[in-house]
C-alpha cells in the first residue's frame, strides 16, 4: 500500500523544546493508526508536522513525507489531509454560523470573507457533507452557540467537504458528554469502514475505535511501542507509557484502562523495566 506519511530520523521543535529527536514512524494508506500517550508526549506536535504548521530540523536523511513527496503546496496538500484539532475548534470566530465553518474547509481558513469564492458546488458539497452527519438542521446557528459535539460535527464535515482519503483527529472527543462521545465515535467508524484513513491522537484508551487496529504509544517524544492494538494495550505497555500502574479490560471491541485495585508502583520501578504490584507481581 502507499505510504501517507513516511517520517525519518526527525527533530522537531517547540519554541526551545525539542520534542523529537531521530523520530521514525510510517503509516500506510488503509491502515488506520491511534497515537497514544500522556499529555507532553508529542502528539500535537505530530499533528503539526502532519499539517505543515511546524518543520523539522533540516539534517541530511530527516524527512517528513506524505503522500510520497517531501515538498507541498499546503493548499494542495489540506485536500488530500482533512485535519480536525481542539486548537481549530476554539479559534473561529463568535459570529460564524454552522454552514459557514464548513464552507471554509474549500479556502481552509477560519469562516469566509469577501475575497472567497464559494460556488453552487461547494455548497451542494457542504449540504451534502452536513447531511451525513445530521448538522443540516443546524447549519445557520452561530457556531459559538453549539455544544462541544455538534462543534466537533462542524469540524469534521469541513475536512470531509474536499473528501481526502486520510482524516487526522486531534483528542476528538474531548468535553463531549457521553452521549455525545458514543456517537462522534460511531461516525468515526463509519468512516473508516467506508475506506477513509484515520490517524487520531489520544490520550485516551477508549476513544481507540474497534476497526483501528494499529497503535502507536508515545511517550517523551520516543516511540515506545507501534504495532497491532492486542499487543500495545496491555498494562504492562500502559504502565510503561503513563507511568502508572494500571489494569486493561475490553468490550464490545473497544479497550479502556482502569487503576489497578489495590495496587501501587514504587518510583523508579519503571525505568527499571519492573512492573511491581501493577500485573500481578509482588514487590520484593
Amino acid at each position: 500500500m502507499e505510504p501517507i506519511v513516511e517520517i525519518t530520523d526527525v527533530t522537531a521543535w517547540r519554541g526551545r523544546t525539542r520534542v523529537f529527536q531521530g523520530l521514525s514512524l510510517r503509516i500506510e494508506q488503509g491502515c488506520s493508526t491511534a497515537v497514544l500517550g500522556p499529555n507532553g508526549a508529542g502528539k500535537s506536535t505530530l499533528l503539526k508536522l502532519l499539517s505543515r504548521e511546524i518543520y523539522p530540523e533540516r539534517r541530511q536523511g530527516s524527512s517528513v513525507r506524505l503522500f510520497g513527496r517531501e515538498h507541498w503546496n499546503v493548499w494542495e496538500l489540506r485536500a488530500r489531509l482533512g485535519m480536525v484539532s481542539q486548537d481549530l475548534q476554539t479559534t473561529y470566530p463568535d459570529q460564524v454560523t454552522g454552514r459557514n465553518v464548513v464552507l471554509s474547509g474549500f479556502h481552509a481558513s477560519l469562516g469566509l470573507w469577501k475575497n472567497h469564492v464559494v460556488t453552487e458546488e461547494h455548497r451542494s458539497a457542504a449540504e451534502m457533507v452536513m447531511g451525513r452527519l445530521g448538522i443540516g438542521r443546524l447549519a445557520e446557528r452561530r457556531y459559538v452557540s453549539l455544544s462541544t459535539g455538534e462543534q466537533r460535527r462542524f469540524l469534521l464535515a469541513r475536512a470531509l467537504v474536499h473528501d481526502p482519503a486520510v482524516l487526522v483527529l486531534d483528542e476528538p472527543t474531548s468535553g463531549m458528554d457521553l452521549k455525545a462521545c458514543f456517537e462522534y465515535l460511531d461516525l468515526i467508524r463509519g468512516l473508516i469502514r467506508a475506506g477513509k484513513t484515520i490517524v487520531l491522537a489520544t490520550h485516551h484508551v477508549h476513544e481507540i475505535p474497534p476497526e483501528m487496529g494499529r497503535v502507536v504509544l508515545l511517550r517523551g517524544g520516543q516511540v515506545l511501542a507501534d504495532g497491532a492494538k492486542e499487543a500495545a494495550l496491555t498494562g504492562e505497555r500502559l504502565y510503561e507509557t503513563f507511568d502508572t500502574p494500571v489494569e486493561v479490560v475490553r468490550a464490545n471491541g473497544y479497550y479502556q484502562a482502569l487503576p489497578a485495585s489495590g495496587r501501587k508502583s514504587r518510583p523508579g520501578d519503571h525505568r527499571n523495566g519492573r512492573t511491581a504490584g501493577a500485573f500481578g507481581e509482588r514487590p520484593s
